[in-house]
């Protein structure tokens, strides 16, 4: 008994050495490479955060992370057109993404469930037309607003509505394609099965098909929001006067001039500006991962 409890703890003390190197080899590198990556992410935010509570408001001064902390700079918003520009950027992000949705979801409709003549083509059309970079069409969009608006003022230069337009024309091609694969996914059967029963192809479309295909529809509201949120050049070249600046249009000003930048305001209004878009994202998360996964089970 005493040999054999021996030798059963030196197989223990060879055991313990090599499970530790598998663990090691398996799981244990992962810790250092994700507190890495956590670092990388999150130092910029915790900098942004310290700066915007630094009242000084100057970069050189915020190197020193949370050296001093006072909400003057989240004060002094109110004191500009701040909240003028959040309205704007929350209009124009909302219309355009549910536009998104919607012309995005009748277009891939049409593509799944339609055979008609210049289908395949169409489709080639659209995925060539978004292979060139939308900074071609920058030009040719500004004379386009400007002939228009001489008869529809609405659709011309300095109108929101005009820059829904814009990023509702621009992302229909790669909305249309992203849920064309979901909806193929979507048993044609359904469909038949409803037309039997006597339903139209509205009925079809808005009962049966779109909360079947609700993970993508959650996908490009989602990615059309953030795109109008963020967007600078199509918003500075159409949005002319200050009251109708979007937040990156009017938050820019405030550090394009090097002497007279005024970086805490601008660090605390990024800090508020990130709510909206990360409550979206929270909301829709569920969604996220499935919508952009299904549609590429079959395209």
């Amino acid at each position: 008994m005493t040999v054999t409890a021996r030798g059963t703890g030196r197989d223990a003390a060879r055991t313990t050495p090599a499970k530790k190197r598998r663990w090691l080899a398996e799981v244990g590198w992962k810790y250092p490479v994700a507190a890495l990556i956590a670092f990388y992410a999150l130092f910029p935010l915790v900098y942004v955060l310290s700066a915007s509570l630094n009242p000084r408001g100057s970069l050189a001064s915020s190197n020193a992370l949370f050296s001093s902390v006072d909400v003057a700079n989240y004060a002094a918003l109110s004191g500009t057109s701040y909240w003028t520009w959040v309205g704007n950027t929350l209009f124009i992000g909302g219309v355009a993404s549910v536009g998104a949705v919607l012309m995005g979801a009748a277009g891939a409709y049409a593509f799944s469930r339609f055979r008609f003549s210049g289908r395949r083509a169409s489709l080639t059309g659209l995925l060539i037309v978004q292979m060139f970079p939308q900074a071609l069409a920058f030009v040719a969009i500004f004379l386009m607003l400007l002939t228009i608006g001489e008869v529809v003022p609405a659709l011309g230069i300095n109108s929101k509505l005009a820059l829904i337009c814009v990023y509702l024309g621009g992302a229909l091609g790669a909305n249309t394609f992203l849920m064309y694969g979901f909806f193929n996914t979507i048993p044609i059967e359904i469909d038949e099965s409803a037309k039997i029963d006597g339903a139209t192809h509205a009925q079809i479309f808005w009962r049966l098909i779109m909360p079947l295909v609700t993970p993508i529809l959650a996908v490009v509201a989602l990615l059309a929001f953030i795109a109008a949120f963020g967007d600078y050049i199509l918003a500075r070249i159409i949005l002319v006067s200050e009251d109708n600046w979007t937040l990156a249009v009017g938050m820019y000003q405030w550090v394009s001039n090097q002497l007279t930048s005024r970086w805490g305001l601008f660090a605390a209004g990024s800090v508020l500006a990130s709510i909206p878009v990360l409550a979206l994202f929270l909301s829709l998360q569920r969604y996220i991962v499935g919508g952009l996964t299904q549609g590429s089970v079959k395209g």
